[in-house]
């Protein structure tokens, strides 16, 4: 489930991150054209990232290319619910939808049975 923003109800993105591509000159270069349209580049880190507030065509196509630059640049890609920032206007997904209920397994892993969780 995906909604507009709205005060005082959890907001999720799904952030989506890659490793850039190893020091070779030609392989950066075919990773900057395969993501430059899908990505923002962090030069610090050299990781590309984008945030994703639904799970559209345009997020599938995003995480089709990231993919695909692993696939033939050996790139790492990963992952991540997270809280969506208060400066965030785009789709998100709440509390009710999927994946909120993917970050609340995510963080109940390798909690002991009846341990509470830390907040």
């Amino acid at each position: 489930m995906t909604s507009t923003p709205h005060l005082n109800t959890p907001r999720w993105l799904l952030e989506v991150t890659a490793a850039a591509a190893p020091a070779d000159p030609a392989a950066f270069e075919e990773q900057r054209q395969l993501l430059r349209s899908v990505a923002a580049f962090h030069p610090t880190s050299r990781t590309w990232w984008t945030y994703r507030g639904a799970l559209d065509v345009r997020a599938l196509t995003v995480l089709q290319r990231l993919y695909v630059a692993a696939q033939r640049l050996g790139t790492e890609v990963r992952g991540q619910v997270i809280a969506a920032p208060e400066c965030w206007n785009g789709p998100c997904f709440t509390e009710a939808g999927e994946l909120a209920a993917l970050a609340a397994a995510e963080a109940d892993r390798g909690r002991q049975l009846g341990q509470l969780p830390a907040s």
